[in-house]
């Protein structure tokens, strides 16, 4: 016993570094899963900016590049221009620099000679200085003036043939009396600006690919560590399983030890007794003797006791099966009541359950009427959007206009005012300082003071604490007449140490052993009687446990039976043919099982399921999860690219079972798919398309009404 009773000891303690040392593993690995999904989000980050960037980039290109790049390369292409003029070059050539510089080209330009050109206007400066072009454009950039946009309406008149003025803003005056005001519209401007910036979204798609590397370098990092933190745990896991197992295994045999030596208790007892009324029936024994020999003369013959023995064994015999039969049919009878009863309680739960669902669902069709008729209404008061927003947008290009003029005279009043606002600001800045010397200098004399104060507390309520009256009162107590010396310090600490060392060696004197002993003998007994409360509590958990062990084997069997059925069942709609069933592998206790797929497509020889091909694995795992779902359905089900790894064929298996799982259950399914075969097996379509760039509008085709309208036609 006392070694059973060691090697519990010593398992308990290797559980508890076994469970310290899982309870540290596990922190790792969700420190590693955390480190993993940071790293996760950055290089999702990562990739999306770069993608982005690749997109924009590669939009920018495909936009820039002119209907006949593979014949002609437009003159655009080899013009700089100074950051900032954009604008003017556009309003300035518009659409000509779309023109190659190749004469054989439909549309070029040509190096001309000619005499003298005119000079533009005082105040005007030649595009030519801010732009780099080929010699083909440079007669037409001198004669294009750059000017501020309030100077155009004047100079425009002094204009001669063939000039032009324009700003940077992108306003156009030209020679014949034509202009265009700032914020029209133009593509080449828009065409330049976005060229310019072809150079610096290159730059910034390559720093965001080497990031994204770098983040999918961590990531793979991340998810090492993971792993590597998982398959410790799961070592530990199955470490400190075993210990447990063993420490379980040791305390049974310590309780099987101590029930046998109680019981060996109670049978010496027992034979003690059953001893002692031996010898009573003996002695009872010989007086029924001596009275037996003395009756026998007076019984009746032999055989006509042994026919009345046999008559009542035949009786009793009989009134034992009759009472056998009577106790197996009551026994019936209360099992089938108990299942009647469980029966009639599932389906009151299942009875409510559907009726909240029914209200649920009637207040989600509510809702979405009033939805539709909120969309209906703002529908028909955004009709008229378009027209208020264009007038709207008239009076602002006007007002905007209007602003940046007031703007400029404003910049100069702000820049006087700034001035003389310095000015103050520094004479004011002066004065704080002062000023705030002067509130450090009260500040530290206030708080000397203070402490001064809080010094002069403490040794008041020092003196009551310890002496037991008041600070003035010191003196009398010591015995000292007003105005006389006070003892010499030292003196003073000697005689006072002194006292206390006679203090302590009076030592303590516990008054309160007694009561002290009483409390900790009544203490002592409640934990006695907390320790049997404890063992009877553990007895009770097991058998509870043992119990909810039973009751959970015979759920797990009863569940795995009716998936089993309906994956059977589903495997062969799906394959056409062929066998499929679920096996609890790994081990007897269902509990503690492991599950295996052996599936047999038609054709083939049975196999698990990891030696199936990609399309017989899909549908494998399609059978498998609706009949799980058949096994308690749901009013909706969502399947999100299920079809994806699976060819036309398969395809149409998987829309067979779905349309007769839609009739055999209530059931709506709601698919997401690509595959144009599902699509067209379904009730209602829901898709969004993008007809301009970034406003996005969704599409809903009901091809079952399309289907009766055409049958109707």
């Amino acid at each position: 016993m006392a070694k059973l009773n060691a090697n519990a000891a010593s398992l308990a303690s290797a559980v508890q570094r076994s469970e310290a040392e899982l309870a540290a593993a596990e922190a790792e690995e969700q420190r590693a899963r955390v480190r993993e999904t940071g790293a996760r989000d950055l290089a999702s980050a990562a990739k999306l900016k770069w993608q982005e960037l690749e997109t924009e980039f590669a939009t920018a290109v495909k936009l820039l590049q002119p209907k006949n790049a593979g014949e002609w390369s437009p003159i655009v292409e080899q013009v700089r221009v100074k950051q900032g003029y954009e604008q003017a070059l556009g309003a300035a050539l518009g659409d000509d620099l779309d023109a190659a510089a190749d004469e054989s080209a439909p549309a070029h330009w040509r190096l001309t000679a000619s005499a003298e050109d005119p000079a533009l206007p005082e105040g005007a400066t030649a595009l030519s200085e801010f732009i780099e072009a080929p010699s083909v454009l440079h007669r037409r950039l001198t004669q294009i003036g750059v000017i501020g946009p309030e100077l155009g309406s004047s100079l425009q008149a002094k204009l001669k043939p063939g000039q032009r003025l324009v700003s940077r803003f992108g306003d156009l005056w030209r020679w014949d009396g034509y202009s265009v005001r700032a914020g029209t519209a133009m593509a080449a401007g828009a065409r330049l600006i976005e060229r310019g910036r072809l150079a610096s979204l290159s730059a910034d798609a390559l720093v965001a690919e080497q990031r994204s590397k770098a983040a999918e370098i961590e990531l793979d990092a991340a998810a090492r560590e993971v792993m590597t933190s998982s398959e410790a745990v799961k070592a530990i896991r199955q470490i400190a399983k075993e210990t447990h197992l063993q420490l379980d295994r040791a305390r049974e045999a310590i309780a099987v030890t101590e029930h046998k030596s109680q019981a060996r208790s109670k049978q010496l007892g027992a034979l003690a007794e059953a001893k002692h009324h031996t010898h009573a029936a003996l002695e009872e024994v010989r007086a029924q003797l001596t009275n037996s020999a003395s009756a026998l003369g007076e019984l009746a013959s032999l055989g006509e006791l042994e026919t009345v023995l046999e008559t009542a064994k035949s009786s009793a015999a009989e009134q034992r099966s009759i009472h056998a039969r009577a106790e197996a049919a009551l026994e019936g009878f209360e099992r089938e009541v108990r299942l009647r009863q469980e029966r009639i309680q599932a389906i009151g739960a299942e009875q409510a359950l559907w009726q909240k669902r029914i209200a649920n669902a009637r207040e989600q069709i509510a809702t979405l009427r009033a939805r539709e008729e909120e969309t209906s209404a703002d529908l028909a008061a955004l009709a008229n959007l378009p027209a208020e927003i264009e007038q709207r947008r008239s009076k602002l290009l006007d007002a905007i206009a209007a602003a940046e003029r007031e703007r400029s005279k404003a910049a100069d009043d702000l820049a006087l005012a700034e001035t003389a606002l310095k000015r103050l600001e520094k004479a004011l800045r002066e004065v704080q300082e002062r000023l705030a010397g002067a509130r450090e200098n009260r500040a530290r004399t206030e708080a000397r003071l203070e402490s001064a104060r809080e010094r002069r507390a403490e040794c008041a309520h020092t003196v009551r604490e310890q002496l037991d009256c008041a600070p003035e009162a010191c003196l009398s107590l010591a015995a000292l007449k007003p105005n006389a010396p006070i003892p010499p310090l030292v003196e003073v600490e000697a005689r006072l140490a002194k006292l206390k060392a006679d203090r302590e060696r009076l030592g303590g004197v516990n008054l309160r052993a007694e009561e002290e002993e009483a409390e900790l003998s009544a203490r002592l007994e409640e934990m006695e009687r907390e320790k049997a409360d404890v063992e009877e509590a553990i007895v009770r958990l097991r058998q509870g446990i043992s119990n909810l062990n039973r009751e959970g084997r015979k759920r797990l069997l009863e569940a795995f039976d009716t998936v089993n059925g309906h994956f059977q069942r589903l495997f062969k709609t799906l394959f056409g043919g062929g066998s499929a069933e679920l096996k609890l592998v790994d081990s007897d206790d269902p509990l503690e099982s492991g599950l295996e797929i052996l599936a047999c497509p038609p054709g083939k020889r049975p196999q698990v399921l990891t030696l199936l091909s990609g399309g017989e694995k899909a549908l494998t795992a399609l059978a498998l999860i609706f009949a799980v779902f058949l096994t308690n359905p749901s009013p909706i089900c969502v399947l999100d690219e299920v079809d994806a790894p699976l060819d036309d064929a398969n395809v149409d298996r998987f829309c067979l079972l779905m349309e007769e799982m839609a009739r055999s259950t209530d059931t709506r399914f709601l698919i997401i798919t690509h595959h144009p075969l599902t699509m067209s097996r379904m009730s209602r379509l829901f898709g969004v398309t993008m007809a301009e760039r970034g406003v996005s509008q969704l599409v809903s085709v009901d091809l079952e009404t399309a289907e009766r309208l055409r049958d109707a036609s």
